[in-house]
């Protein structure tokens, strides 16, 4: 794992261009804070994210949603508690992170086995996992999964696998499927896809979140996700894998996410933005959400806000997120293993 101090410069990848790692790469800012960007090997190549604060204590793992990148978390980080460390990943194939080899497909599921691996390789017998959109859901199924590994979840306006009528799910495989196929032998023409202007690329980000990330907001997210045309001065193209567009998110049924629910002992806060969709019928969301509220160390927050309520307003969020993290994330779990291990030798 190779730690390349902070803030500013440039990442080149011969087949992608010229890379940037944060908004002010483009913009001449300075970034959001002061990071050290990391490398972590992986069998495929590397996962590469943002590490904030100390690095002498293990961090908190932060993973964004769907096609988004280490940059959805660069307006919540000034607002952290200065002493909490926080690693902030570009998931396989999104940001500066490797993508999948040529053929592979992308499931969502497999980003627990991402999870594993980062725990192996900083040797973490437990985590603590901050998510948003799909990631949220990815932290509600590992904690599901690996109910002794998980020190702790904050998990942003997704909560759970969606649920869609059987019909649509096959036809969504099939087309997916195909779209996937045409995806991939793009990507083996090794082409420049197609560039545009910074501002072109704001607008295209915009509205691509539909409109749920404000716009002098979306150069966080885009920073990561693109590259310096090579053909044409002042123009850029997205070098996130394209294949991404078409994910397997098939997970399970909804009898399955009730007892990937009941599973679930560690403390996790869950909030809810108020103007953002539930993605599937509201029962099903209701009913996982039930079972979470009679456990004793679930938290629940609705806030006023769209999907991407983290970077629109951090101010909404980060008291209850901070005072969450202060009971329980990494420093707070590891004194009370502490604590109990002292207890335990004091009876002996």
């Amino acid at each position: 794992m190779d730690s390349d101090d902070n803030s500013s410069g440039t990442i080149t990848g011969s087949d992608l261009g010229q890379r940037y790692r944060h908004a002010g790469d483009l913009t001449g800012e300075a970034p959001t804070r002061p990071f050290a960007e990391i490398s972590i090997t992986v069998p495929w190549g590397h996962i590469s994210g943002k590490w904030y604060g100390p690095q002498n204590v293990q961090p908190i793992l932060g993973l964004h949603g769907w096609q988004d990148n280490a940059g959805t978390f660069d307006r919540l980080m000034p607002l952290l508690s200065p002493d909490v460390a926080f690693l902030s990943i570009d998931l396989p194939g999104h940001g500066l992170s490797s993508r999948l080899p040529d053929g592979c497909y992308y499931n969502s599921v497999d980003n627990l086995y991402v999870i594993r691996l980062i725990m192996k390789q900083y040797k973490w017998e437990k985590v603590s996992l901050v998510g948003h959109s799909m990631s949220s859901i990815i932290c509600f199924v590992f904690a599901a999964v690996f109910p002794d590994k998980v020190d702790m979840i904050i998990g942003i306006d997704a909560l759970k696998p969606h649920q869609r009528p059987y019909p649509s799910v096959i036809r969504t495989m099939e087309t997916r499927l195909d779209e996937f196929l045409r995806e991939d032998e793009r990507n083996r023409s090794k082409n420049e896809p197609p560039s545009y202007t910074y501002d072109e690329l704001i607008e295209r980000v915009y509205i691509g979140t539909f409109h749920s990330v404000n716009k002098e907001h979306c150069k966080h997210l885009m920073a990561r996700n693109i590259g310096k045309s090579e053909k044409y001065p002042d123009k850029y193209f997205f070098c996130r894998d394209r294949r991404l567009k078409f994910y397997n998110y098939a997970i399970g049924s909804q009898e399955l996410c009730v007892e990937m629910a009941n599973r679930i002992t560690c403390p996790y806060l869950f909030i809810k933005a108020a103007q953002s969709s539930y993605f599937e019928d509201k029962k099903y969301y209701d009913e996982v959400l039930d079972v979470l509220l009679k456990k004793p160390n679930f938290e629940y927050l609705e806030v006023n806000g769209s999907h991407h309520v983290h970077m629109n307003d951090p101010e909404a969020i980060i008291a209850p997120v901070n005072n969450f993290i202060q009971r329980f994330g990494p420093a707070a779990a590891a004194a009370s293993r502490q604590k109990a291990k002292e207890t335990k030798e004091s009876k002996l």
